[in-house]
């Protein structure tokens, strides 16, 4: 564990609290959910925090219901009447494949009057792995990782993946029909666009086969042969939408997660600058860009003068280079460590607002000036290690690890750069 008694380190750590927080299933559900219906109301749902937002459901809804959901493994939750199943992310596995068939099953024979309430967040994209006929599991796992080494913005890799499903692209919305499907969405991609939120398995609508086609040669993406081959021949046939009706509501996004924690800084007597909550690009340019901003903003007072923190969300990426250990915000602390040693006066904090980064167990990782020279110190390179793509490796050598464990929920990326020092705190009255 990094040192969270710096009491700069421990005030990031506090604002991604308060942004997580912002986004709990057990805040925000209560107030969006639907009326009950006459008939049967079922439950389904995917993604990392799907758990948890069935079992703030249990909590609320007081009429009878079943249903079942799919979240990552390690990410379960205790529930009466929703079934939990857990697979494999970011790399669809078999349990994945049951699952996905477990979800077709449960919203299939429901009539007019039944009410399917679908919970969806980040991740069930590689939850739900539905290969349509003349596919397999192992072409959809080499489809994922070539998508997840490619560095292609997740709104493009989500528009290929729909093509590979007999799940994804509203098509549980279409099983269900006539029933009523009412989508309750918590965003981590940037735009909050619904259907793109695990690549939309309740949400109708999709790219056609012809457009991504053309898009996948456009970005030069390299796909799996046989994948390929079945997008070649899908652009070639009909595409059309199918019956449903749906109802989609955005619950918890980005947006409002950094609106949170821009109140709470305020609130101890920092300013703060929300950048976007939408912001995409390869994760090491991305933190130039804050690394220019930063100190542009600690010479100049602009656009608020010190104590200030600048906060962005949103989804980089990762060009995979070679196979390190760690995720997009690691990568993206590693390169602002570089960018921004000795500048005094800066602290920052990147992380996964779902508790894990990439491929490792943290949830980001802490930067300061001396963060570069510290590596060395250790024996690492930090150039070495950003074009390895091992920047877990890199900050576990100086405890510089943010972890915080599975939370439950999923905004995406939470990135805080403090500049200048915090205002003291008076012991008597907690007031600034």
């Amino acid at each position: 564990m990094p040192n969270l008694n710096d009491p700069k380190r421990q005030f990031l750590a506090e604002l991604f609290d308060t942004a997580v927080a912002a986004a709990d299933p057990h805040l925000i559900l209560k107030d969006q959910l639907p009326p009950p219906p006459k008939g049967r109301t079922v439950v389904i749902g995917a993604g990392k925090g799907a758990a948890q937002l069935a079992q703030a459901f249990e909590a609320i809804w007081p009429h009878p219901y079943d249903g079942v959901v799919v979240t990552r493994y390690g990410y379960g939750a205790p529930c009466e009447r929703i079934k939990v199943l857990e697979a494999a992310h970011p790399v669809p596995d078999q349990a994945g494949v049951e699952a996905a068939r477990a979800l077709q099953d449960a919203v299939q024979g429901l009539g007019p009057e039944d009410q399917v309430i679908a919970l969806v967040c980040g991740g069930g994209s590689s939850l739900l792995p539905a290969p349509p006929e003349g596919l397999t599991l192992e072409d959809l796992q080499a489809l994922n990782a070539a998508l997840l080494a490619s560095g292609a913005p997740i709104s493009v890799m989500n528009d290929i993946r729909k093509q590979f499903s007999t799940v994804n692209g509203g098509r549980l919305s279409e099983l269900a029909h006539p029933a009523r499907v009412v989508s309750l969405v918590v965003s981590d991609v940037p735009g909050d666009d619904p259907g793109a939120v695990a690549s939309g398995p309740t949400v109708p609508g999709w790219r056609t086969a012809a457009a991504v086609l053309e898009e996948v040669a456009a970005r030069g993406l390299e796909l799996p042969g046989r994948c390929m081959a079945f997008l070649e021949k899908a652009a070639t046939q009909p595409q059309e939408d199918a019956p449903s009706t749906t109802q989609t509501h955005v619950i918890a996004s980005a947006g409002l997660s950094l609106a949170a924690a821009a109140k709470a800084a305020q609130a101890r007597g920092v300013n703060a600058w929300i950048l976007s909550d939408a912001i995409e690009g390869e994760a090491r340019e991305v933190a130039l860009v804050h690394a220019a901003l930063a100190r542009q903003a600690q010479e100049s007072g602009f656009p608020h003068p010190a104590p200030l923190v600048l906060l962005s969300g949103g989804e980089t990426t990762v060009t995979l280079r070679h196979k390190g250990r760690g995720g997009r915000n690691g990568e993206f602390a590693l390169s602002l460590a570089l960018a921004l040693e000795g500048q005094e006066g800066i602290t920052a904090l990147a992380a996964d607002t779902d508790g894990i980064d990439g491929s490792e167990d943290n949830a980001g990782a802490f930067v300061e000036a001396g963060t570069a020279a510290a590596m060395r110190a250790a024996g690492v390179d930090p150039r070495g290690a950003l074009q390895r793509n091992d920047a877990f490796g890199a900050f576990e050598a100086i405890d510089a690890l943010f972890h915080t464990g599975p939370t439950g929920t999923n905004v995406n990326d939470f990135r805080a750069l403090l500049i200048g020092d915090l205002p003291d705190l008076s012991p008597a009255t907690g007031q600034i």
